[in-house]
């Protein structure tokens, strides 16, 4: 127990030392203000702006902002949609791999241009180094950039006063990328290189085995084809964008993509860095670091919990292996114990699980372990946290917007207990606000619900399942869960690349996407305009204990609500069968 403990006090230890100076320094980048890298970068930046022919200092209206967006992300997809297509035609494709089929490109383009990252292909088998390079990781960068320009313009609305404008889309996207995704990535990068991870352009490598291999008709593989490529490039801003797409199919369970336990380490501090530094960021830009630490903590407390509700049934096993008296599930120095099914053993259980955790409140989607072998009961919680809508930090500015939108809910619900009309941060909460915060609250368990609904009623998705019952049901669930919440997991047994599943999941990304985020610009703009009400004796107190409570009983809420019937008729039956069996 106190292994268990000490490593997951050393990661949350480490994540919150390197979180708060660089909120504080995001902060200043998305201000304009001198940070340490402007005499390098504020050339090139400036450069840039004349080549797009903007001017940073014009800064648009809420509307104006939102074409913008759109304007960046439908290009996006149109761009990785007819790299894939073209694929065979392109270079530094040394396996010759051909056209991708018009359904999982759609799939694939939308995946990357919503920051999901969700993957219905091999990417050792299906994607090219250029295709990888040039519309994958361009992608993760822009995505990523677009969730942090939206979360400042945000900010902006409740930080400014009687003003429509909120900031330049182009500028923020630009110092996103310049100032915070790039350098951070090619530290990662290099120091992953450092560890063994890939990173280079030859063909794919042909071995010898250590153990031939004798099949069942009797011949030999003596050989085994290794798989190449630029992949530490990727895989740092995969990781620092919250995108999780794994340049090899098994993701960060792969040896050259996360070989050591150093390496596993920084992955994982990298999958919530930029998330939870954002929340000292938005207190830093408000002018009040209590707003900022009360998202903080609300946001630690729920995953805390959820990695507790994972870590436990992982190390206890399943009831069958527990009565099992030639199993041994006991921590020792030998062995990890518990449920080791799907987990690679120089992670084991706590490292796994705590990867999982991450993962799925991050909206990231790598994995170290294949959800699909954990425990009922340790899979539920990473079923929750993505259907809380991905706001346990989330995404990066996506996940603290979201978050914002159920603050607003938060103290619309106080305002009604104690006959007040709603503030926060100054600023009014009006009919408008509530109406765009509920929507961005709702949509993504709309689409989940039907989207689940829809295929568990397709015969055709019964072929896409690896089991039958209510793991199987917690397959479709798990899926629709990871697309209509931007998260890009998946039950490993789910086999998704069908027609059917790649246009439907295509669309509930674009609706977890785009649902969310263009209700919380129109929230910024008017938030804006308004004036800033003094703080009296009965304004709301949202940075004390008591908010904070509401605030998390509000999430919990939202999402035991909307999900309890589905947990239920998945992971919970699932787990009684054990019992009973």
């Amino acid at each position: 127990m106190m292994n268990i403990i000490t490593q997951i006090a050393l990661y949350l230890i480490l994540l919150v030392l390197l979180g708060k100076p660089l909120g504080k320094y995001m902060a200043k980048v998305y201000e304009g203000e001198k940070v340490a890298l402007s005499p390098l970068l504020r050339p090139v930046e400036n450069f840039i702006y004349k080549l797009i022919g903007t001017e940073k200092d014009r800064e648009m209206d809420w509307k104006e902002y939102l074409k913008a967006v759109v304007m960046y992300s439908g290009f996006g997809f149109l761009f990785v949609f007819f790299i894939q297509k073209l694929q065979g035609i392109l270079p530094f494709n040394p396996e010759k791999l051909g056209s991708v089929p018009s359904d999982l490109a759609f799939n694939t383009a939308m995946s990357f241009t919503t920051n999901t990252n969700w993957q219905a292909y091999g990417g050792e088998t299906t994607l090219s180094y250029f295709t990888q390079m040039a519309g994958l990781t361009v992608q993760n960068f822009i995505s990523a950039a677009g969730g942090m320009a939206v979360l400042f313009a945000l900010i902006r609305g409740f930080s400014r006063k009687e003003t429509a404008k909120i900031g330049n889309f182009w500028a923020d996207m630009l110092r996103g990328t310049l100032y915070v995704l790039l350098p951070l990535s090619i530290l990662l990068a290099l120091m992953l290189v450092s560890q063994g991870v890939v990173q280079n352009l030859k063909p794919y490598q042909e071995v010898s085995i250590i153990e031939p291999l004798v099949l069942d008709d009797g011949s030999v593989i003596t050989t085994q084809r290794i798989a190449m490529g630029p992949a530490a490039s990727q895989i740092a801003i995969k990781q620092l964008g919250t995108n999780g797409g794994g340049f090899f199919s098994v993701n960060s369970a792969h040896p050259l993509e996360n070989p050591t336990p150093l390496s596993n380490l920084l992955e994982m501090l990298s999958i919530l860095l930029i998330p939870l530094a954002l929340c000292f960021s938005f207190g830093y830009l408000v002018k009040d670091m209590r707003q900022g630490r009360a998202l903080f903590i609300a946001m630690m407390i729920v995953f805390v919990l959820c990695l507790a509700l994972v870590v436990t049934p992982e190390q206890i096993g399943t009831p069958q292996l527990s009565q099992n008296s030639q199993v041994d599930l006991a921590y020792s120095m030998d062995q990890s114990g518990g449920n080791m099914e799907g987990k690679e053993v120089r992670f084991g259980i706590v490292n796994s699980s705590i990867w999982a955790t991450a993962t799925t409140a991050a909206s990231n989607g790598s994995v170290n372990s294949m959800h699909d072998s954990y425990t009922p009961l340790g899979g539920l919680p990473l079923l929750l946290l993505m259907q809380l809508g991905e706001v346990i930090f989330g995404g990066v500015g996506s996940g603290l917007y979201g978050m914002l939108a159920f603050v607003i809910v938060a103290v619309f619900v106080a305002g009604l207990m104690v006959g007040r009309t709603p503030e926060y941060l100054g600023k009014k909460i009006e009919p408008f606000e509530m109406k765009m915060a509920s929507l961005a609250v709702l949509i993504p368990p709309v689409t989940v619900l039907i989207g689940t609904a829809i295929a568990a009623v397709n015969p055709g998705v019964m072929d896409s399942l690896n089991n039958p019952g209510p793991h199987g049901f917690s397959e479709i669930l798990y899926a629709y869960s990871s697309a209509g919440n931007n998260n890009g997991s998946a039950f490993a047994g789910f086999n998704a690349n069908t027609v059917f599943l790649n246009i439907t999941l295509g669309i509930a990304m674009l609706l977890a996407r785009f649902g969310p985020m263009l209700p919380m610009i129109a929230i910024s703009g008017s938030l804006a305009k308004k004036k800033t009400i003094p703080v009296t004796s009965g304004t709301l107190v949202t940075h004390n204990t008591l908010f904070i409570s509401l605030l998390i009983a509000v999430v919990l809420m939202v999402g035991a609500l909307s999900f309890f019937p589905a947990l239920a008729l998945g992971p919970l039956v699932e787990h009684l069968q054990m019992i009973f069996r």
